[in-house]
């Protein structure tokens, strides 16, 4: 007699019912849309929304629907056509006071998306997105590090008593020391050779005082350069990881440049904004003194600097404060950065945690400094693309802001928070910025491609008929050949299709062209269990043995055969995740999922819908096989 127990229906019922439920919300096209966000000083209200409205429908564009999600404003569109014509509008009227966007905006309903349901993602091949070729500054690398090694050995001379005039940046990548007498130069030498062994010394000639000339490494030269790229690449990816883009690629491409490849990002704007910003916070003592008299004679200290704090004053102008030169603690030092609110007066803050070499200076300086002030510097480089003479020139617009001015009211290092903040939005942008990691080096874009979602409809087309073709190809040869088993094993290859594609969309993973023929491949690879199925029951009949027999022998001898040619393609695929990457790693995810799902219909469902049919007490005079 055939059996199934009724548990394992359930359970292929369940199974099925969960594939198709998760399966499902692929079937959603998305819609072209336009988001609005707003920028600094500006909100997204209901006024707002009537005023877009107003433009859109006045030059004739029909606005699918309207919503705010989240912080920005959707406006959902019919074509990407009356999308772009939107954007062009919408950019016009609003100017830099919000951030136009281009969008593709999920139609999954909310109850699926309730329960987890969302739609495969399509990568850059597919649905299109940007492409980015930025090339880092390695000057100001240099620059930045160099100014450190001189940072360092005034640190040095100072802690360890040696007395000097200067130490002072000559031309290239020289450091000029000035010392007091032979003596200290001396002492100097031996301290640098020891501490800073990144600098090869020798004896300055000529001037005044006993000089030492200090000159960076060749090999720390190229050292500094790859440590920059390599923090800006992870900085990259941090920042791109918090935009949401699913599977980017980010990777480096000779001695200076970096590929960003970003799916589904339609619009350059928001993208070069987060990429290209080099935001960061600096930590700088109050100097006193008095900032307009410093401006008006011009006699500023010569250990101080004026900087703007971002209030105004009674003029209506930035007030000026003087501070000190010496950097307490910078933004490369920061570990964590987490926007809240102050327990006490509920304003908004940020709450910073510094690696142990910030935190050791900050140490350092608090406890030698309580009752004094010190401020917090906000520092942003945005890159901008102007037009001279006909050429466009890529230039940086840098901001310094002084955001924050506290008294130090006792020692602290590690974690502290950062205060007089204007809006917990604000602070919210400012903790994602300085969590996602300050740029070692300044990145300008040398090149920017935009790949329509026209050429991925295109790709995407082909892919469907390539698995439609496939599909119907195996159908009817396993429907001619083995009858009824080909009927039952084609039901198997749905289900087995509906399971990947709920599977692949619950993980998350991106879809792409090589995602697109592991799904072929697997299509092919499916009915081989079904196939060794029907022929163990054919050489059982052949054989003498009676139909149910036949049925009962053909699945459990067959199974281990399955099982075996199955682990060995999950070696392979899991051999090619490992250490692939790109294409070979999305087509052997794709791969891996597909030898699951099968093992799964080709025996269980399979063997469910036999027992359906020909088990259950039924008299069996014959197999359709």
């Amino acid at each position: 007699m055939l059996e199934f127990p009724r548990w394992k229906y359930a359970i292929v019922a369940l199974v099925l019912l969960l594939g198709l439920l998760y399966a499902l919300p692929n079937l959603y096209p998305q819609d072209a849309a336009v988001q609005i966000s707003a920028s600094r000083g500006s909100v997204v209200d209901d006024a707002l929304g009537e005023r877009v409205r107003g433009l859109l429908e006045g030059q004739g564009v029909t606005i699918k629907r309207m919503a705010r999600e989240g912080e920005s404003l959707v406006v959902r569109l019919e074509t990407t056509e009356v999308q772009l014509k939107a954007a062009d509008l919408l950019r016009a009227e609003l100017g830099k006071a919000y951030t136009v966007a281009l969008n593709l905006a999920s139609t999954v309903p909310d109850w699926l998306t309730a329960l987890g349901g969302k739609p495969l993602v399509l990568g850059l091949d597919l649905q299109g997105g940007v492409h980015f070729l930025m090339e880092v500054d390695k000057d100001e690398a240099l620059n930045k590090r160099i100014n450190g090694f001189a940072d360092d050995i005034r640190a040095l001379l100072r802690n360890e008593d040696v007395r000097y005039t200067s130490v002072e940046r000559a031309a290239g990548d020289v450091l000029n020391v000035v010392l007091r007498s032979a003596e200290d130069r001396e002492r100097a030498a031996t301290l640098i050779a020891r501490d800073l062994p990144a600098l090869q010394l020798e004896q300055a000639q000529g001037g005044e005082g006993f000089g030492l000339a200090a000159r960076v490494r060749e090999t720390e030269l190229k050292t500094i350069v790859d440590n920059a790229l390599e923090q800006n690449i992870g900085t990259l990816r941090n920042r791109v990881n918090e935009l949401g883009v699913a599977e980017p690629v980010i990777q480096r491409q000779g001695e200076s440049r970096i590929v960003v490849q970003l799916p589904g990002v339609q619009d350059t704007a928001q993208a070069k904004n987060i990429l290209g910003a080099t935001a960061t916070l600096e930590y700088r003592a109050v100097v006193e003194g008095n900032a307009y008299d410093a401006l008006q004679s011009g006699r500023v200290p010569p250990e101080a600097r004026v900087y703007y704090r971002k209030e105004t004053g009674i003029d209506g102008k930035p007030v000026p404060i003087l501070l000190s030169r010496r950097v307490i603690a910078s933004g490369d030092q920061l570990v964590d950065a987490r926007s809240g609110f102050d327990p006490q007066t509920g304003e908004p803050e940020v709450n910073v945690t510094l690696d142990n070499a910030g935190a050791t200076r900050m140490e350092a300086f608090t406890r030698d400094n309580v009752g004094n002030s010190m401020a917090v510097v906000f520092i942003e480089r945005i890159p901008e693309t102007r037009i001279v003479d006909g050429q466009e020139v890529r230039t940086a617009r840098i901001t310094e802001e002084v955001i924050s001015v506290a008294t130090v009211q006792g020692v602290f290092g590690k974690r502290f928070r950062t205060t007089g903040l204007e809006s917990p939005k604000y602070a919210a942008e400012l903790a994602l910025l300085l969590r996602a990691g300050s740029l070692a080096a300044p990145v300008d874009i040398v090149e920017e491609r935009v790949i329509g979602p026209s050429l991925g409809q295109a790709h995407i087309d082909a892919g469907k008929l390539a698995i439609s073709l496939g599909f119907a190809a195996v159908c009817v040869l396993m429907i001619v050949y083995y009858k009824l088993a080909g009927v039952f094993a084609v039901l198997s290859l749905l289900a087995n299709i509906v399971l990947m594609a709920a599977v692949l969309s619950v993980m998350g993973a991106t879809l792409t062209m090589p995602g697109i023929a592991g799904i072929v491949l697997t299509l092919g690879m499916a009915v081989d269990g079904n196939v060794l199925i029907a022929e163990r029951i054919r050489e059982e009949l052949r054989a003498g043995n009676t139909p149910i027999a036949s049925i009962k022998s053909g699945f459990e001898r067959a199974w281990v055969v399955i099982l075996d040619s199955n682990v060995t393609k999950l070696i392979a695929a899991a051999a090619l995740i490992s250490f692939g990457s790109g294409p070979v790693r999305g087509f052997a995810m794709v791969l891996a999922v597909g030898v699951l799902t099968s093992m799964f219909t080709s025996v269980t469902v399979t063997r469910a819908l036999s027992t359906l049919y020909y088990g259950h007490g039924r008299k069996v005079t014959s197999v359709s096989v």
